[in-house]
C-alpha cells in the first residue's frame, strides 16, 4: 500500500474538486486521498463518488452532516488514516491556493528528518499571490502574534498545507485539540512542538482561489486571535510526552 494520503476537507468545492483530485494522482508519486465533505449541497460528494470507480482503492470519501469545522474534519481524517498505518500524512486545501506538486518536497522533508512540514507562504519573504494587500498584511501578523505569545519559531503559524508522519499525530492526543477553525491549525504545530517534534518550513507560493468561495470569517479570525492567549495558559498545566 501506498506510504502517503494526502486529505482534503470540502464544502462546496465542486467548481476544483475534479480537478485536484486527478492532478495528486497524476503526481510522481503513488498518493491515496481521503475526501471529508460536511454535506456540500452543491454536488461535491457525488463528483467524488463518480471519480471512485476510476481510482478504486485510492479514492476514498468519508461525507459527515453538516458543517462541523476545519479542525474537526481533519481530526476525523487523521484517526482514519492512522488506522490504516499510512506513514505520511498530508493537509491540503481543495482549491488549488495550495500547489500539489508541493506535496512532493513537503514529503521529502520528512523523510530528510523532519516530523512534520509546513508548507510556508512566510519563510522566505511574502510569497502570496492574488491576495488584497488587507488579506496579506492580517496573515502575516496573525502568525507575528502567534509568535510573540506561544514563542514558537514558526514563520507561518497558520498554514494549513502540512505533511505530519504517523508518529505525530499517533503522540499529540488528538481528542485534546480544542480549535475547529483556522485556529486549529496553530494549535497543531504548537502541540507537536510541545511534545518534542521537528517542525520544518518549505518555502512554497501560495495563490488565492479562483473558482469557489472562500470559507474565511471574522468569527474564526476572532477564535484565533483569543484562543491562542487560552491555549498558552492552558499549556502551563499539561504534560506533554515527548514522542
Amino acid at each position: 500500500m501506498p506510504d502517503s494520503v494526502v486529505i482534503i476537507p470540502t464544502y462546496n468545492e465542486k467548481e476544483n474538486i475534479e480537478r485536484m483530485i486527478r492532478k495528486v494522482f497524476s503526481l510522481p508519486h503513488d498518493f491515496h486521498i481521503l475526501i471529508i465533505d460536511d454535506g456540500s449541497p452543491d454536488g461535491t460528494p457525488q463528483i467524488v463518488k463518480s471519480l471512485q470507480a476510476e481510482y478504486d482503492g485510492s479514492l476514498f470519501i468519508e461525507e459527515r452532516a453538516g458543517k462541523q469545522g476545519l479542525g474537526t474534519a481533519y481530526i476525523h481524517g487523521f484517526k482514519w488514516c492512522i488506522a490504516r498505518h499510512y506513514d505520511y500524512i498530508f493537509e491540503m486545501d481543495a482549491d488549488f491556493s495550495h500547489n500539489p506538486d508541493d506535496l512532493l518536497k513537503l514529503r521529502q522533508a520528512c523523510i530528510d528528518g523532519a516530523d512534520a512540514a509546513i508548507g510556508s507562504r512566510y519563510v522566505t519573504g511574502v510569497n502570496v499571490v492574488n491576495w488584497p494587500m488587507s488579506r496579506v498584511l492580517m496573515s502575516y501578523f496573525a502568525s507575528v502574534y502567534v509568535r510573540f505569545i506561544t514563542g514558537m519559531k514558526v514563520q507561518d503559524a497558520t498554514a494549513g498545507f502540512m505533511c505530519y508522519k504517523r508518529k505525530v499525530l499517533e503522540t499529540v492526543q488528538l481528542n485534546k485539540i480544542k480549535f475547529v477553525g483556522y485556529a486549529f491549525q496553530i494549535e497543531m504545530k504548537y502541540t507537536t512542538l510541545k511534545h518534542g517534534f521537528k517542525l520544518v518550513e518549505v518555502p512554497i507560493i501560495f495563490t488565492d482561489r479562483t473558482a469557489g468561495t472562500s470559507k474565511m470569517s471574522t468569527r474564526i479570525f476572532r477564535e484565533a486571535f483569543l484562543g491562542v492567549i487560552q491555549m498558552k495558559i492552558n499549556s502551563i498545566f499539561r504534560k506533554y510526552p515527548e514522542g
